[in-house]
């Protein structure tokens, strides 16, 4: 205790005085209270919760679970002399993370034997925890065939790498044996090239080489140094690593494929070269069948399953009932309690008439001893069925105290509203073909209707305004929210159709800018002739340059008219 500077308290328990007490005198210290200790384990997983999500984005919160309860293999295994001897292998150590998977080599196995999973260095818990733990012994795998599997399947040019056993821990902890099976090498043949690789295929592989791994080349280390007579025990890569190891060998993979074909297209121009057999390594899995008992909690059978199940769900439909009860009878209490305090203020008392309120008040009494007498079992259909009569009392009661309150805040929204309707229609009246020619974008019948449509709401309101304050806060409401509300509606409407017309009107073409238009037209086709024009100019110009002079036609003239006219006559 000397190194320890603060006990902070964690947990509801801990507010207890005479757990407080004890702890003071066994740390002789103050205990830390700088942490709300009923809801730091609620705060700290729901911390967790949306760190794991992925819909929530928190500060980064590192968290490791670690293994508190190590867990090793023990197994007989032929000694040297001849007698079995007892061996194990820790599997998952004291405070190694999970989820993790591990596997475990057996290479001296030729025949069916069994092994044992249990509990091992439980020397950092204290001797009276351990029995808590009850059976140290979590189960017994015996496994069968072994013999035959091997004599199946080590035949010539086969190597045996061992039997192995296939471990994981979950992310919640959970142990499990995923399954065992037969490893071994054989040697198949293949055809292969006896002239030196090409110059192609030699850079090739040396580009291959460069994007290998040092990992890799570790692992062909460590497995040559392996002796085969020991029981090897490795752990698998993380889902991380074997995401980089595939995406290595898919690089690798694209490599090789793009030097082979290349290597490829070389070779086939080149003839005549010879071609052996080569030795190729392939691995092999064969399962091993495997029987699993369980030592320390046997797992559910289908029958005890679906027994289960049934409890749960009869459960859950109890606490469901049990909520929706004690939900109805609060609801109930609250509003016989609220109903009576109601009946007394002013506000509510000037909306309702004496019978009215006499019944109210009546009928909250005869509930109210009646829930602390014959209805303290009832159910809940029971209570939601009292509280609807009770509704249905003072329905109208609220609703014309609700219709008084909200009523000015109405009034007040439409009055702005015409307000703003008369702006508007100052404006478009500007925007008519008697005030402006140019802008002539709303016609006199649109003017009118809106203008019609705001004195009749202006007449209306005032009307209405006038005849409910003739009426008491007692009496059915006239001038209802909702009829006002529908007011403002339909002059929402007109307003909104005007600005709507305004904001996609353009002018209209002016006569002038036709005619312009033709005049374009006339001068385009002017200047397309001359434009042929000069290009047969050109064409003459440039015969009379290249070739024999030619005597230009002459011009018909007035003499000339007249003379083939009167030939034409003779």
């Amino acid at each position: 205790m000397d190194v320890v500077t603060q006990v902070i308290l964690f947990g509801g328990a801990t507010r207890v005085p005479k757990v407080q007490e004890i702890l003071k005198k066994t740390i002789k210290q103050d205990l830390g209270k700088n942490l709300n200790s009923d809801e730091a384990a609620a705060m700290g997983a729901v911390y967790r919760a949306a760190d794991l999500a992925t819909g929530f984005r928190v500060q980064k919160f590192l968290t490791k679970d670690a293994v508190l309860l190590p867990i090793q293999v023990v197994f007989e295994r032929e000694g040297e002399s001849g007698s079995m001897r007892q061996v194990r292998r820790t599997l998952f150590g004291p405070m190694n993370p999970y989820p993790q998977k591990k596997v475990i080599t057996f290479n001296k196995h030729t025949s069916d034997f069994t092994f044992d999973v249990n509990y091992a260095e439980l020397d950092h818990l204290a001797k009276n925890e351990i029995p808590f733990l009850g059976s140290l012994n979590l189960s017994r795998v015996a496994l069968s065939q072994v013999g035959e599997t091997l004599k199946e399947h080590l035949t010539e040019n086969v190597e045996s790498k061992g039997i192995k056993a296939h471990f994981a821990m979950d992310d919640s902890g959970l142990f499990s044996l995923t399954g065992v099976e037969l490893v071994y090498e054989k040697s198949v043949t293949e055809l292969a090239e006896e002239d030196e690789e090409s110059p192609l295929s030699k850079l090739g592989s040396t580009i291959s080489k460069l994007f290998s791994s040092d990992k890799t080349e570790k692992a062909a280390e460590e497995k040559e140094q392996q002796d085969d007579g020991q029981e090897e025990t490795t752990t698998e890569p993380s889902t991380e690593e074997q995401t980089a190891t595939n995406t290595t060998k898919e690089a690798h993979a694209g490599n090789e494929t793009t030097t082979d074909k290349t290597a490829d297209f070389k070779e086939e121009e080149v003839q005549g070269q010879n071609k052996t057999e080569k030795p190729k390594i392939v691995t092999v899995k064969q399962p091993i069948p495997l029987e699993v008992t369980h030592l320390f909690t046997k797992p559910l059978s289908d029958e005890l399953y679906e027994e289960s199940k049934k409890k749960i769900n009869e459960l859950d439909k109890i606490e469901r009932e049990r909520t929706r009860r004690e939900t109805a009878l609060n609801a109930l209490e609250s509003f016989v309690i609220e109903a009576n305090q109601r009946m007394e203020q002013e506000e509510y008392a000037s909306c309702a008439v004496p019978e009215e309120i006499e019944q109210i008040q009546k009928s909250c009494a005869e509930t109210s001893d009646w829930l602390y007498e014959d209805g303290s079992d009832a159910d809940a259909k029971t209570y939601e069925d009292k509280l609807k009569e009770l509704k249905k009392l003072t329905n109208d009661v609220y609703g014309r105290h609700w219709e008084h309150t909200e009523r000015p805040e109405a009034l007040k929204a439409l009055a702005g509203m015409l307000e703003g309707s008369q702006k508007f229609l100052k404006t478009a009246k500007n925007l008519t073909k008697d005030f402006n020619v140019e802008k002539d974008v709303f016609t006199a019948v649109e003017i009118e209707t809106l203008e019609k449509a705001i004195t009749e709401t202006e007449e209306w309101r005032n009307v209405e305004v006038k005849e409910q304050e003739k009426l008491k806060k007692s009496e059915p409401v006239r001038l209802t929210v909702k009829l006002i509300m529908e007011k403002m509606s339909l002059l929402d409407r007109e307003v909104k159709y005007l600005v709507n017309k305004l904001k996609i009107w353009k002018p209209k073409l002016k006569e002038k800018k036709a005619k312009s238009n033709e005049t374009d037209k006339e001068e385009a086709a002017a200047e397309k002739d001359d434009e042929a024009k000069e290009e047969q100019e050109e064409v003459v110009k440039d015969q009379e340059e290249d070739g024999p002079q030619v005597e230009e036609p002459q011009l018909p003239t007035e003499d000339t008219e007249k003379s083939e006219g009167s030939h034409s006559e003779l």
